[in-house]
């Protein structure tokens, strides 16, 4: 529940928290999307927030998330890099996701790189620029600082220098250099509908064409994404080919690689102005995050179509189609 000031009384806006872990904005977008199509609201703001920087992950469960997003416990059986009886997280996932989709240290590399560079092109042409809301505060020392894009974009990043860094298991070949970042953020979206945007006198930007949510193997963990697209392409009777942008999150890069290989897609749409790896994941803000930057995106280039799939702990995953709305359409 949220308390907002008014002129004479406070006026009480009825909220709720969602937990769907790395998508849980998305998931967010989903509940919001429900309730103004059910009627049951004409106006939902749907967002999410995180201060990894402050907070431990996984510290909203008593046990722990010790290494990673998934449940910290024995994975008995799992033949993998890793071994057998080790505490299982998202990196081994990250690694038995490689394994099956054939993806080799050259390539998580090279798309570590691109992502860096992909965001470095995207801050200079100041893509960004509509949709961070600069934040003033203070360093430690006290200089007043004001943070106006992100700050995990590595322009010197080289294919040289991450083939440098050590896996983080015994012969494997996730680095951090091809993880997303520990990230602080927040981001939302407004969400209405026809009621919703006479009340506010608004025109809409872009639509939300289909949902779709899906369960894949719980060990592997990243892989919900690929169901979860095509699940949403098969309701929305669209083919990948018909997509004109995809934002898939980079919580590993073995997650966008393995999913543009069963998708079939065009790597030139994906992430085009870089991904987690160089821009962060705030875990539960992603969702909202990257589905403005695709909006965006989607408006400059003319695009129809777009898709924001995100993997999440336990093997989850949400997929969302947008349609963008053209400013000539008559509403």
């Amino acid at each position: 529940m949220a308390v907002l000031a008014s002129k004479s009384l406070p006026v009480t806006v009825p909220a709720t928290t969602v937990d769907r872990q790395c998508g849980s904005s998305l998931q967010a977008i989903h509940f919001a999307a429900q309730a103004v199509m059910s009627g049951t609201s004409d106006v939902v703001i749907a967002m999410g927030v995180e201060a990894m920087s402050q907070v431990p992950i996984g510290a909203n469960i008593v046990d722990g998330l010790k290494a990673g997003h998934g449940r910290s416990e024995e994975s008995k059986g799992i033949q993998s890099n890793w071994g057998e009886g080790v505490q299982f997280s998202q990196f081994a996932g990250a690694e038995l996701l490689a394994k099956k989709y054939a993806l080799t240290r050259q390539e998580l590399d090279q798309f570590a790189y691109e992502s860096h560079q992909k965001a470095v092109a995207a801050v200079k042409a100041g893509k960004f620029k509509n949709e961070i809301f600069p934040l003033a505060g203070k360093t430690k020392d006290g200089k007043e600082v004001v943070v106006d894009q992100d700050e995990g974009v590595r322009p010197e990043t080289t294919v040289e220098a991450l083939s440098k860094l050590k896996a983080l298991a015994p012969n494997g070949i996730i680095t951090a250099g091809v993880a997303s970042q520990i990230t602080d953020g927040s981001s939302a979206i407004l969400i209405c509908n026809e009621r919703g945007l006479k009340k506010l006198g608004v025109r809409p930007r872009a639509k939300i064409h289909t949902l779709s949510l899906a369960g894949s193997d719980p060990r592997i963990m990243l892989e919900g994404p690929i169901p979860a697209t095509q699940a949403a392409l098969k309701r929305a009777g669209l083919t990948i080919d018909q997509i004109g942008l995809y934002e898939v999150n980079e919580a590993f890069a073995p997650v966008p690689l393995a999913w543009l290989k069963a998708l079939k897609a065009d790597p030139k749409r994906l992430n085009v102005n870089g991904g987690a790896i160089a821009l962060g994941h705030p875990l539960g803000s992603t969702g909202t995050k990257i589905t403005t930057t695709l909006v965006n995106e989607m408006e400059k280039r003319g695009e129809r179509y777009g898709v924001v799939a995100i993997c999440e702990g336990g093997g989850t995953a949400n997929a969302t189609i947008i349609e963008l709305v053209p400013k000539t359409a008559k509403l």
